[in-house]
């Protein structure tokens, strides 16, 4: 029996709308990082993935890594009309063989928060993942006390497929259970909908 894979193989893409740019990310968006986290001190932020100051240069060649090894594509997310860096996000744990792929390592400068950023970015990461890779599912995951994370996700209209107890350490050297969702190729035309409602319906 043959296996379903993705439509095409996965790798470092540019995907732009809504005034937002993700690039690959490289080197020189490590300063910009650094900015973008210091806005609102993310790092301090337990339940999250925001590297320290003195650590940015090591979370970007981490995530390079992950991508040469095939398994994570890592984006800066930028603003596109004036190039600064608002963020990070990228797909990772890729299984090729099952059109499996999840988006995760997703921060934002405090600033942006709570705007049509996020809305934006997971519109332009679904719509490749499904419509471009051919993706047979998208998965994320995020730890069990990251209620905003939870909340988000499940915005979305993704399926909550249960917990997987007592699975990574956070940076405080604690062990995190992870909350797991996923959405189908299936699903995706009603959240794709959902979406675009949300970038362009009136705002108060």
């Amino acid at each position: 029996m043959s296996t379903p894979g993705f439509k095409q193989a996965p790798h470092p893409v540019t995907l732009e709308g809504h005034g937002v740019r993700l690039v690959p990310l490289s080197a020189e968006h490590t300063a910009g990082l650094r900015a973008a986290a210091a806005d609102g001190e993310l790092w301090n932020l337990r339940v999250t993935s925001v590297p320290e100051p003195g650590q940015t240069e090591a979370y970007v060649t981490q995530a390079r890594k992950g991508r040469d090894d095939g398994h994570m594509l890592p984006f800066a997310v930028l603003d596109a009309a004036s190039g600064a860096v608002l963020g990070s996000t990228r797909y990772h744990d890729i299984m090729p063989a099952v059109a499996r792929l999840e988006i995760g390592y997703t921060w934002y400068a405090r600033s942006h928060q709570r705007s049509h950023v996020n809305t934006t970015c997971k519109l332009l990461l679904l719509e490749h993942a499904f419509d471009v890779l051919g993706a047979a599912v998208v998965g994320w995951r995020t730890d069990n006390y990251n209620h905003a994370s939870q909340r988000a996700i499940e915005r979305l209209g993704a399926h909550r497929d249960g917990v997987i107890r007592h699975h990574a350490l956070r940076r405080d050297g604690t062990v995190r259970d992870t909350v797991m969702y996923s959405l189908l190729a299936g699903e995706w035309p009603e959240v794709r909908a959902h979406l675009l409602y949300q970038l362009h319906r009136p705002r108060a």
